[in-house]
């Protein structure tokens, strides 16, 4: 396989080097197509490979939480297209084989292979097996002339085709599952920008959408004629007003041991000076102007920090050492400190790194943080954590992953 994919690599290249401006029209749309069959056959290849190393848990043996995030790791994906990717290799995986042999054929592209597995996985329930069978051949010819979108609509009457004694009776449980696969798809996602704003994306289910827009359309009116700011600017800062009043309430859980909160790490003479920027736990950072606003309605915990930021002697706010502790683990370690993961604190629990059963003592320099999947492989795989001379974690593979055992950080954060 891989001396059929470095020829195909290596054919590929060529044709990338071929001047395109010289070809005819009829040989530039030839070509555009034979690229498209070809796109969708490696795309089938790809997605064998996915569901493949996702059966053996190749990621989890290498210490990923799981394959979506190791492939994120492994090929620089986002985490939502990496799940997508593990989801649609099982997917496939289980449909018929004509759906498999379709994009290895190059006659669907992935978002039509999703269409068709949906529709069918719902003529099944519906229908059986043999009307399940039927529905393929239809919506593979059907995808011959239509998109992935105009497919799905047609698909919704697939039963007149393939199974017309029970469609009527069957539409309601189509819609039903149509229903639950919306349930499946509601999701939020927080994609970190490279400025270090947010970016929301997702889809709510009907309940949720609800209470987000009762929250948020009060506070997202304008304030007078002199408000200038869009209706989308309006809305944003609507969104930010509901969080505030959440925090406020005091009601929301702990995290990470710690009471929900916002911090945000300044120096002393920058916040007296109103000069200072400040840095969130995430290591984003912020103006001294959002500095001072959160410091008007905040408690203020002193650190002392050494010449490299590493923290030195943290202040108490209350009496259990686990506070003061875990803050100055935030400031060192920033989130989870296993290499590759890029879980925030709130996320993490402290890890001594030798442990207190064994007389090692609750300190900075025996402690590190770890999400909760990498706190329970540390402790039960051959991996190794260790603090470094410069005084931050590192941690050293099994000779079954790396003969050589070079020590590995986390760069995330």
């Amino acid at each position: 396989m891989i001396d059929a994919l470095e020829q195909a690599e290596a054919a590929v290249t060529a044709c990338f080097d071929t001047a395109a401006w010289a070809a005819s029209d009829r040989d530039l749309v030839a070509a555009l197509d034979a690229t498209h069959r070809l796109e969708q056959r490696l795309a089938a290849v790809k997605l064998g490979l996915v569901r493949e190393l996702d059966g053996r848990g190749t990621a989890t043996a290498q210490g990923a939480s799981c394959t979506a995030v190791w492939l994120r790791e492994r090929l620089r994906l986002g985490v939502g297209a990496a799940r997508r990717l593990v989801e649609l290799a099982a997917r496939l995986d289980a449909a018929p084989a004509a759906v498999r042999d379709s994009l290895a054929g190059g006659a669907v592209d992935v978002d039509q292979v999703r269409v068709i597995a949906d529709t069918v996985e719902t003529v099944h329930t519906a229908a059986g097996p043999e009307a399940a069978d039927k529905a393929v051949g239809v919506l593979v010819d059907w995808a011959a002339q239509f998109d992935a979108s105009q497919l799905r609509r047609l698909g919704t009457r697939i039963l007149d085709h393939v199974a017309p004694e029970i469609a009527d009776a069957a539409a309601e449980a189509a819609l039903r599952a149509e229903e639950s696969r919306a349930a499946r798809d509601q999701h939020l996602t927080l994609s970190e920008q490279t400025d270090g704003r947010l970016r929301l994306t997702g889809i709510l289910d009907v309940e949720a959408a609800a209470l987000l827009r009762a929250a948020i359309d009060p506070l997202s009116a304008p304030t007078g004629p002199d408000d200038s700011r869009t209706a989308g600017q309006r809305r944003h800062d609507a969104l930010a007003d509901v969080f505030r009043l959440a925090l406020r309430t005091g009601e929301l859980p702990e995290h990470g041991g710690d009471t929900t909160q916002v911090v945000v790490t300044t120096s002393y003479d920058g916040l007296t000076r109103q000069l200072g920027n400040g840095a969130l736990d995430t290591g984003l950072q912020l103006t001294p102007e959002a500095v001072r606003r959160l410091a008007c309605d905040a408690a203020i915990l002193p650190a002392v920090l050494g010449g490299a930021g590493q923290p030195l002697d943290i202040g108490r706010q209350r009496r259990l050492i686990t506070g003061p502790l875990r803050r100055a683990l935030v400031l060192r370690d920033r989130g989870c400190a296993f290499p590759g993961c890029d879980r925030p604190p709130r996320w993490c629990a402290a890890h001594h790194v030798r442990h207190w059963a064994d007389g090692g003592p609750t300190s900075l320099d025996n402690a590190v943080l770890l999400c909760g999947h990498h706190h329970r492989h540390i402790h039960h795989s051959d991996w190794a954590v260790q603090i470094a001379g410069d005084g931050r974690p590192e941690f050293v593979p099994p000779a079954w992953l790396d003969p050589d055992q070079l020590p590995r950080r986390n760069h995330y954060h």
